[in-house]
């Protein structure tokens, strides 16, 4: 036997010659631990598309309560002719919410002209749109599942008739992250009239982790509390504390805690948000032209111009989705069940502006060519009259718009039956609507997925297609 082989002869003296073996574990566990919080990334730092993208951001123009095709980018000249009358039986039955027994048609009061280069078909209810229409990818022919506001309003944002899914926002913060480090990735601006039906957990991350929850701003002109630092504490004072903080966090963090991670990056936001973000936010250094164009200053457009405006200015920084609502509960939104002519009057007037002066401000900024811009709301209405003057909730037929990243401008795809019930002509559920979003910014809807509880999850529970005629 080698004099270098010493054998055991009992426990202690085991113990005794695999001590130094132990302490090696031991030691490269630490070592793994300290490279990890070394190795610490920001998990919101863009990432490559999936497959070549066309669009870089996102601005949902988000119409709460159902715009009325009928009243804005969808003519029926028959539905005026049959104004009074019972629905002939050849359109068949749909499932209403509040509509009765044997309602009649109602006809519609607004005009219908062809506007730009493409002749697109708007109404004399948003003459500044009218005027962006060659922009414009308009899609006749929107369906969905669900014709009750909170769930056609989650089907609109997460793809699921039912809580607990994540948003747009959320899978396309999930999937490109941000290019912007100083401002969230993901912000929702609601109406200052209120939360909508389906309430904020409709814009939410769900079971995605933390870090891609939304940032909602609050209603009026300060959109953002606390942007400056407090009084009488300096800038050095302010670096220095959050540099304790983040060194007291990251001396037990591990690298799988993904809600510690979240709430990590939500105070290296916070901070950056107060030393670099305050500009933004002051769109008094906006010329007055640029104030006009978004009709900030009228009182009638002034909110939401001022978010559209907020809105172009943060994806020219590098936010990558952004919502802005228009409307909140009750008579606040676009659901016109008593009286078509006042509800979209009231409501148009608020947004028609501000939505052209958006197109046109991204468009000679060179902005819209990467910025998707997408109009619509949750369903359209009826063509029965409810009440003599209003109309009902109609998910079997509906319009949206696309507008830029990589959309054919100029456009019009689907198309509704002679009354605009029932989508006949090339119809796209909205999966397809999320569908097209995904593929604009490089996103595959497959392969952009989460596993959860067993499960890949992804936005399109069913297969969706996208809308290649406005591609």
């Amino acid at each position: 036997m080698s004099a270098h082989i010493k054998p055991t002869c009992g426990r202690r003296q085991f113990l005794t010659d695999a001590f130094c073996g132990f302490g090696s574990i031991a030691f490269a566990a630490i070592l793994a631990e300290e490279r990890a919080r070394a190795a610490y990334v920001n998990p919101l730092a863009a990432r490559p598309p999936q497959m070549p993208a066309k669009a870089k951001s996102v601005i949902v123009l988000f119409m709460a309560g159902g715009p009325s095709h009928l009243e804005t980018f969808d003519p029926k000249p028959l539905l005026n002719r049959l104004d009074g009358q019972p629905m002939p039986k050849s359109f068949g039955t749909a499932k209403r919410q509040f509509i009765k027994g044997e309602p009649r048609l109602l006809g519609t009061k607004r005009s219908f002209k062809q506007h730009g280069r493409s002749g697109i078909w708007v109404s004399d209810l948003l003459p500044h749109t009218a005027t962006c229409a060659d922009e414009l990818a308009v899609i006749r022919s929107c369906h969905s599942d669900a014709f009750v506001h909170s769930a056609a309003q989650y089907q609109f944002f997460t793809g699921r008739v039912i809580p607990g899914f994540p948003s747009m926002g959320s899978w396309t913060l999930y999937g490109l992250g941000s290019e912007s480090e100083s401002l969230p990735g993901y912000v929702v601006m609601p109406d200052p009239g209120g939360t909508i039906e389906a309430g904020q957990p409709v814009y939410s991350n769900a079971f995605l982790p933390s870090i891609y929850q939304p940032n909602v701003f609050r209603a009026g002109k300060k959109p953002v509390l606390n942007l400056e630092l407090p009084a009488g504490v300096s800038l050095a004072q302010r670096t220095r504390t959050l540099k304790l903080v983040h060194d007291l966090d990251q001396a037990r963090t591990t690298p799988d805690d993904e809600e510690f991670a979240a709430r990590l990056n939500t105070y290296d936001l916070a901070f950056k948000m107060q030393t670099e973000a305050p500009a933004v936010f002051d769109i008094s250094q906006e010329p007055p032209s640029i104030h006009e164009l978004y009709g900030v200053g009228n009182p009638v457009t002034d909110d939401y111009g001022r978010r559209c405006l907020l809105a172009r200015r943060l994806v020219e920084k590098g936010v990558r989705f952004v919502v802005l609502v228009s409307g909140g509960p009750a008579i606040s939104q676009w659901d016109a069940h008593e009286d078509i002519e006042e509800n979209h009057l009231r409501m148009a007037a608020k947004t028609d502006q501000p939505i052209a002066g958006l197109l046109k401000d991204l468009k000679q900024r060179g902005l819209l060519d990467s910025t998707l811009v997408i109009w619509g709301g949750e369903f359209g209405r009826t063509p029965e009259g409810q009440g003599g003057k209003g109309r009902d909730h109609n998910n079997t037929g509906f319009t949206m718009w696309m507008a830029g990243g990589g959309t054919k401008g100029g456009t019009v795809t689907g198309a509704t039956d002679d009354i605009g019930l029932n989508a006949v002509g090339e119809p796209h559920h909205l999966r397809d609507i999320h569908t097209t979003v995904l593929n604009q910014l490089g996103l595959e809807q497959n392969t952009l997925s989460y596993l959860h509880q067993g499960r890949r999850e992804r936005l399109t529970e069913i297969q969706g297609e996208v809308v290649r005629s406005v591609v």
